[in-house]
């Protein structure tokens, strides 16, 4: 796990496969990033809660040179937003279109918690 005790929570959800967000406890605000406040009101009280794991792309690129020695360029990364609220970063791991709705998928790694990822959800009928 990192050193940064803020980020804890978050990485053993990963490793139980749970998308975990922040949540204030004041007003509701739903974040990530984690924080040791809430962006919305200021509060130092915040749950972390999990998230459903799904959300809309809203924006999405190709990076064609290594950043990450584990991710061998051209790969996609793209804005998420959750239907809880938060936008994140993340991989992507198919080539959804902008506006689609994408579910996290968990890739895992050697040693490491796995790495949450989105993919196009399959809609049934």
């Amino acid at each position: 796990f990192p050193d940064d005790p803020l980020l804890r929570e978050y990485w053993e959800g990963c490793v139980a496969g749970q998308l975990r967000i922040q949540r204030c406890d004041r007003c509701g605000h739903a974040q990530f990033y984690p924080r040791p406040r809430c962006l919305a009101c200021g509060g130092a009280t915040l749950s972390w809660v999990e998230a459903t794991g799904s959300g809309t792309l809203y924006s999405a690129t190709t990076v064609w040179r290594e950043v990450i020695p584990e991710f061998d360029p051209p790969y996609r990364v793209g804005l998420v937003d959750l239907v809880e609220g938060p936008r994140l970063l993340a991989l992507l791991i198919d080539d959804a279109p902008l506006g689609a709705m994408v579910g996290v998928r968990w890739i895992p790694r050697d040693g490491r918690p796995p790495l949450p990822a989105f993919a196009t959800e399959q809609r049934s009928n």
